[in-house]
């Protein structure tokens, strides 16, 4: 294939790219931009490998490589299930990091592949494009490593800290600035290049560990722009402008997306780079006193009654959700509700569960309307004319500490104000802290009511209660 048709070729991938995020950006339109995605990734290998002339081994190769790499995600995803999501993206951005490093590394050892120079006196241009990538990469992949083992419960969700934390990653960070100045006078030093991955390594780890659960949902976000800033470096590099479109959308993406979720959650993206949000405490068990605070119970029949008497109830869904898999029975309740005469609406806040978006992939799974969900800043003033609020394991978006305390963690984090409505019925396992490791005071308020069980179970007792 021609240079021109290569760049043609590219040119299309990168607008369906971007028609794959424009459709990203609404649940309704999802699936045709995952379409998009996946047609503009084939056209952009396809042109690749075409354009680079190929032999026949090495199609070979690429096709074994597909073949493995394909089954291996096709299992992953047959088998995933929806609260592990968070986790899987971690891990790929991880090999999307990984694979920076494999490139970069391969660019410096065979540069004349990539019209680059050749050996020991490399582009000084590309040296740099090659060493920021390099960094980016390896970053990404420690990063989204320890990421991940926090999602899975691998590690402690709380932040782990020791003294001299940060001058140690502020040491490391000039150290890398140092060995990327060096790597580029020295015309492509193998000994730097290997220094500048192991350092970048080392700090990837230690800039997410001091992290703690409740900022993972802005972590996640922030690896998707790293591992998509690392791809558009290579792409400087090996003068690929597939990659260098792709990164940069990547990249850019993820960055927006990251400010969101800080201004969702009133926090700088400096304050989460530097460290802890919560600890890892829990309160009592049970649904009975905790010190000298109590808190009211009830059971299905009890939910059911006062919601049937409802005119107007709000759901909010939370991670609890996700781990039960109560979306079905939830909606299945909804549609009860409805035909009852009873409005229902679905609040979502933007780090509900710990990802973005994750409980309206969870709620769009299950069929629920898209008219009936509403975001923060739409339904927040609603609370208060709301009879019932069914809060199902959502727990420090609720929490109204978040408000008044100044000592808490989570102090000036915007939430959902379900305090105000007449009846907060809470769906919870027990009297446990959320992921931020702070207790909600919302438990403890007199038109509160805990039901305490399995959200699935607890669901569709309630669902059969409403039918009698």
């Amino acid at each position: 294939m021609s240079a021109s048709l290569t760049s043609l070729a590219y040119l299309v991938a990168a607008v369906l790219f971007i028609l794959a995020l424009r459709g990203l950006s609404s649940p309704v339109t999802s699936r045709q931009g995952n379409r998009f995605g996946m047609i503009g990734m084939g056209i952009a290998v396809v042109a690749t490998l075409l354009h680079h002339g190929m032999s026949g081994w090495g199609f070979v190769l690429i096709a074994a490589g597909i073949a493995i790499g394909g089954g291996i995600g096709t299992a992953v995803a047959l088998r995933i299930q929806m609260t592990a999501l968070p986790q899987l993206v971690a891990a790929f951005h991880s090999l999307v990091g990984l694979a920076a490093v494999f490139v970069a590394a391969a660019a410096l050892n065979a540069p004349e592949a990539f019209n680059i120079g050749s050996a020991g006196h490399i582009h000084p241009q590309s040296l740099v494009e090659m060493s920021l990538g390099l960094a980016i990469g390896a970053i990404t992949f420690t990063g989204s490593l320890i990421a991940f083992a926090k999602l899975q419960a691998l590690m402690p969700g709380a932040p782990l800290l020791f003294p001299g934390q940060h001058k140690l990653n502020l040491g490391l960070g000039i150290l890398l600035a140092v060995l990327v100045i060096l790597f580029v006078i020295s015309g492509g030093s193998q000994i730097l290049f290997w220094l500048i991955a192991l350092v970048a390594l080392a700090l990837g780890f230690l800039m997410i560990m001091p992290i703690g659960g409740a900022d993972m949902p802005v972590v996640v976000s922030m690896l998707n722009s790293y591992s998509g800033w690392a791809a558009a470096g290579i792409g400087f590099t090996i003068q690929n402008l597939a990659l260098i479109i792709t990164g940069s959308l990547v990249g850019a993406s993820g960055a927006i997306l990251s400010y969101i979720m800080c201004k969702g959650m009133n926090r700088s993206i400096f304050n989460v780079l530097l460290g802890g949000f919560g600890t890892d405490t829990g309160a009592a068990v049970g649904g009975g006193p905790v010190g000298d605070r109590h808190v009211k119970s009830g059971n299905a029949e009890d939910a059911a009654f006062i919601m049937k008497n409802a005119s107007k109830v709000v759901i909010v869904p939370g991670y609890g959700m996700a781990v039960a898999q109560a979306q079905h029975a939830l909606r299945e309740m909804a549609d009860t509700l409805k035909k009852e005469g009873v409005v229902v609406k679905y609040a979502i806040h933007p780090v509900a569960g710990r990802m973005p978006g994750h409980m309206n992939v969870l709620l769009a799974e299950a069929n629920v309307p898209y008219d009936e969900v509403f975001e923060l800043e739409e339904i927040n003033n609603e609370f208060s004319t709301a009879d019932v609020v069914y809060v199902i394991g959502a727990n420090d978006v609720t929490n109204p500490a978040a408000k008044t305390d100044k000592t808490s963690a989570i102090y000036g984090m915007p939430i959902l104000d379900v305090e105000k409505a007449a009846t907060v019925l809470f769906v919870k396992r027990s009297m446990a802290s959320g992921y931020a490791g702070v207790d909600n005071e919302l438990f403890f308020r007199p038109n509160t009511m805990m039901l305490f069980g399995d959200a699935k179970k607890m669901t569709e007792e309630i669902v059969q209660a409403l039918g009698h």
